[in-house]
């Protein structure tokens, strides 16, 4: 059996439909894995829910676990009900909770950053990986956000780099901590990523500002310009 989630589902959600299925494959509906495009939803739109859609088109899992709360978007809860309205087997869920947390220790590791955010969204459906021990590093420079469409943009920054942002909150277990997705060392230079057309993008703006850290939004894959302004960024800072 196909299980395809997005987001950070309700932790609870997981361990039942894994119980009851325990052999299936699990498959996160955000990643890129260059489905064919459908037209369904505008071409001025988030890419991580073009993904959801046309990865659920493409790959046909059996049953959906839709987060739609604050612990994900309105577009996520869009993207359910037009999944359910297609005939998808979804299984909506909202997980808000603030407590308790976990230890913040992959975030802060010597890991390359490419490797941290593969973890922590590993972790979503294995939460074993959190429990390891992992040897911490003094940051040089910060990443904020989400884990972007474009995953090759991580391998631009230092092993040295600290995360911020949505996927830290994943790492404590709380992805609607809103006061700790905010939170940055405002001693370490950040780069604040948003997704093109994401609501977090107000934000990473108001943080970059506050923080005088760089801005940078991606569509889809990012351009040599975009690459050459954080590395620029990484340099100099």
């Amino acid at each position: 059996m196909k299980i395809g989630f997005w987001g950070y589902p309700d932790p609870q959600v997981v361990n039942n439909v894994k119980k009851r299925y325990p052999n299936s494959e699990w498959v996160d509906l955000d990643i890129d894995f260059s489905a064919p495009k459908s037209t369904i939803l505008p071409e001025s739109y988030c890419k991580i829910i073009k993904n959801i859609i046309d990865n659920a088109l493409y790959l046909k899992p059996e049953l959906v676990i839709a987060p739609i709360g604050k612990d994900k978007c309105d577009s996520g809860w869009f993207a359910s009900k037009v999944l359910s309205d297609m005939g998808f087997n979804v299984v909506q869920t909202i997980y808000e909770k603030l407590a308790p947390k976990r230890e913040i220790k992959i975030c802060t590791s010597n890991l390359p950053l490419y490797d941290k955010v593969q973890l922590i969204t590993a972790g979503i459906i294995e939460p074993g990986i959190f429990k390891r021990e992992y040897i911490k590093t003094v940051p040089t420079v910060g990443f904020w956000g989400v884990p972007p469409n474009d995953l090759e943009i991580l391998k631009l920054f230092p092993d040295t780099t600290q995360i911020y942002g949505w996927i830290r909150c994943v790492e404590a277990g709380t992805p609607a901590d809103i006061d700790l997705e905010m939170y940055v060392d405002e001693n370490v230079p950040t780069v604040f990523y948003s997704q093109a057309f994401c609501s977090k993008a107000q934000l990473a703006k108001y943080l970059a500002d506050k923080y005088n850290g760089l801005y940078i939004d991606i569509d889809d894959y990012a351009s040599n310009s975009v690459k050459a302004k954080i590395e620029a960024f990484l340099r100099l800072r």
